[in-house]
Parts: structure tokens; sequence; C-alpha cells
């Protein structure tokens, strides 16, 4: 178990991580997202799950070749818990609106609201990826979320 400075440290690391994740979803239609992913990395969305890497990446190819769609991606309540040196789980809520179109678009709920668990491990150069991402959703209205099924 880490020290509380050590635990300070992480969780200002892997939340900075989290917020550079959506940010690059948000606003650059996700082109980076794949790579916050270890290579056999597995994202267990709301209705489909990706296996690997490539297969992150395809989702999110997909997503841009749908059109203009306007995300935002807002994350609360993020914890930490360190499993090794090297590996650590975090939970956090999402809360995310959408809706396909343009900006600026009607303001409406949030599509969906779900508890998200990522299980983090740190890679022979120091850097952070996601192993596994599981979204359990609590609460879901209006918009579809995206869904890819190549």
């Amino acid at each position: 178990m880490p020290n509380s400075a050590e635990r300070t440290n992480l969780t200002c690391e892997l939340e900075r991580q989290l917020h550079d994740f959506w940010h690059d979803v948000d606003t650059n239609w996700g082109r980076q997202a794949a790579d916050f992913y270890t290579e056999d990395g597995v994202f267990e969305a709301s209705e489909q799950t990706y296996r690997g890497r490539e297969k992150i990446r395809q989702f999110y190819e997909y997503r841009i070749t749908r059109g203009p769609r306007v995300a935002a991606h807002a994350v609360t309540n993020f914890r930490v818990v360190s499993e090794t040196p090297d590996e650590a789980t975090t939970t956090w809520y999402l809360i995310l609106y959408a809706h396909d179109g343009e900006p600026v678009l009607p303001s409406a709920p949030p599509i969906q609201i779900a508890l998200a668990t990522d299980h983090c491990v740190r890679g022979d150069d120091g850097v952070w990826r996601y192993k596994n991402r599981k979204f359990e959703t609590w609460f879901k209205g209006g918009v579809p979320t995206t869904t890819f099924r190549g």
C-alpha cells in the first residue's frame, strides 16, 4: 500500500491521463485514444466490447465516419487503488452528453451515467496505459451512445 504522498501522486498522474484521454475524444475525435491502451487492451463499452488496440482504434475511426457529433465526457469521483508499483485500479463516474450534429446544439440531460473501472498498467517505457476499461451503465436515455459492430 503506497503512503499518502505516493497515492496522491499516482492519483494526480492517472486522473490527468484520464482527462487527456477524454479531451482527445471530445476535441480530436479520439484520433489518439487507442494509444492510451495496451496492445491487448479491452474496452467494455455499454453495448459492445472491443478487444485489442487495433479494434479500439477502429471504433474511434468509425466515430469519425459517422459525421458531425458533439460529445462532452465529464468525469467525477475519481479514485485509485494501487495494486503494485506498476498496476492500479481506478474508478470514476462518466457523465456523457452527446448528440449528432454541429454545435451549437440544444441542451439536454446526459445520455449516460456510468460507473467506470480501469485496470491500469505501467509499461517498460514508464507510461501508464489501460489494460481494461469497463462501463457499468446506471442511467441511460435520449440519444444512443456510439456503437461499432465491425
